[in-house]
């Protein structure tokens, strides 16, 4: 099959988990023999790169600004592979993106068009109310235009079949793998020691809660439940047009030592940060499936999440939920986890355990390409049908 990815920024992959899903699918598809092209943003694959581990990667133009970046990168894509290439399927990775998947299948019908459902984008805090309501006429549209709409987590999909009981919905997970490493370059740049640090990772966005976690480690150390000197939080990531948050994070931590707000990291920085934390913090207030908690799953860390559905369900068994929006009992359980060696074992071995059971990325991808050959299937099947109606009206 001739596959388009369009939506991602772009890969390889720096941040963001709808880059990272797209990254993962792609190259996994590209291993399976398909023919897989992704449509990436020049401010995020640099333009000399033209091909990545099997995938084809086209550079279109478009605005970058807060509000126009995404959606003008997608027209140019989508324009590009409408009118100047013959894709067997285009999917449209994120809500937003996927307002566009209405022109395929309009100017060109012989495609099978997919969209993902990914997140209930308009909760997020760093819109305004347009956006919002943009971004809420996106979601019918994501689950209305495509011929099909995977979403990413039972939580959606209740959501999702019960919002837009008519349209065509099916549910296929993120997926995670571990790249476990003995190297721990970036620990030496970061003065870390490994087991000797909390981990987040997440885009700073004030939804993330990230705020709750370092309040929540602050009043750790405060009341000596650190489990030594030197235990620090280190906290991934950075703005997504929320420079502000970012601000705000950096006041809470002004000269404190054990809180490291790194940046960006990805990689093989990001595998030995996985790799040597001690344990994994999800503090969000909402989420679709967060890829960063399936990552950390596979790398077997012990995680402590926010009660929301998503993050349940992404857990299971295999770690400890906190009240959402709740610092007292976020330090309570993370107090429980950090400093109990029989309890960091056992939710390590069930979260390894859970990773490799329901998040296997290839299992997850021939999923994929059997929708795909399925809808391929009955586009062929109703031509079939057709021309079958007009020759007997011929006669």
């Amino acid at each position: 099959m001739k596959i388009a990815f369009i939506g991602q920024k772009g890969i390889p992959v720096q941040s963001g988990g709808v880059e990272t899903r797209a990254e993962n699918m792609a190259v996994r598809l590209a291993l399976l023999g398909h023919d897989v092209t992704c449509y990436v943003r020049a401010h995020y694959t640099p333009e000399t790169l033209h091909e990545y581990r099997g995938v084809r990667l086209i550079h279109t133009p478009g605005i970058k600004t807060k509000h126009l970046d995404a959606i003008t990168y997608t027209l140019t894509a989508t324009l590009h592979a409408i009118f100047f290439e013959a894709f067997d399927v285009i999917h449209y990775h994120s809500v937003g993106p996927g307002l566009l998947s209405l022109l395929p299948r309009i100017f060109s019908p012989k495609t099978i068009v997919i969209g993902t459902f990914n997140s209930r984008d308009y909760f997020h805090k760093k819109w305004n109310a347009f956006s919002r309501v943009f971004l809420r006429f996106c979601e019918w549209a994501v689950c209305h235009f495509p011929h099909k709409t995977i979403v990413i987590s039972k939580t959606l999909l209740k959501y999702a079949t019960e919002a837009y009981p008519k349209s065509d919905i099916v549910m296929i997970q993120n997926g995670a793998e571990a790249h476990l490493t003995k190297s721990a370059d970036v620990l030496k740049e970061l003065h870390l020691k490994p087991k000797k640090y909390i981990l987040s990772v997440s885009r700073l966005v004030r939804h993330k809660g990230i705020h709750y976690l370092i309040k929540a480690f602050q009043s750790l150390r405060e009341t000596t439940e650190l489990p030594s000197n030197g235990f620090k939080l280190v906290i991934v990531g950075t703005h997504a047009n929320t420079q502000e948050y970012v601000e705000y994070l950096k006041f809470m931590t002004n000269g404190d030592p054990d809180i490291l707000l790194v940046g960006e990291r990805f990689g093989k920085e990001l595998h030995e940060l996985f790799t040597h934390a001690a344990a994994f913090v999800q503090p969000s207030e909402d989420e679709g499936l967060s890829l960063a908690l399936l990552e950390a799953l596979s790398y077997g860390l012990p995680c402590v999440v926010s009660d929301i559905p998503a993050n349940l369900e992404a857990i299971g068994d295999a770690g400890i939920s906190f009240k959402n929006k709740n610092i007292s009992d976020l330090k309570h359980k993370l107090s429980a986890v950090i400093n109990s060696e029989a309890e960091m074992l056992r939710l390590s071995h069930l979260a390894r355990e859970r990773a490799e059971k329901e998040y296997d990325w290839m299992v997850i991808v021939k999923r994929v390409v059997e929708l795909y050959e399925a809808l391929i299937e009955q586009r062929a099947e109703k031509q079939l049908k057709r021309w079958s109606i007009l020759s007997l009206k011929g006669k």
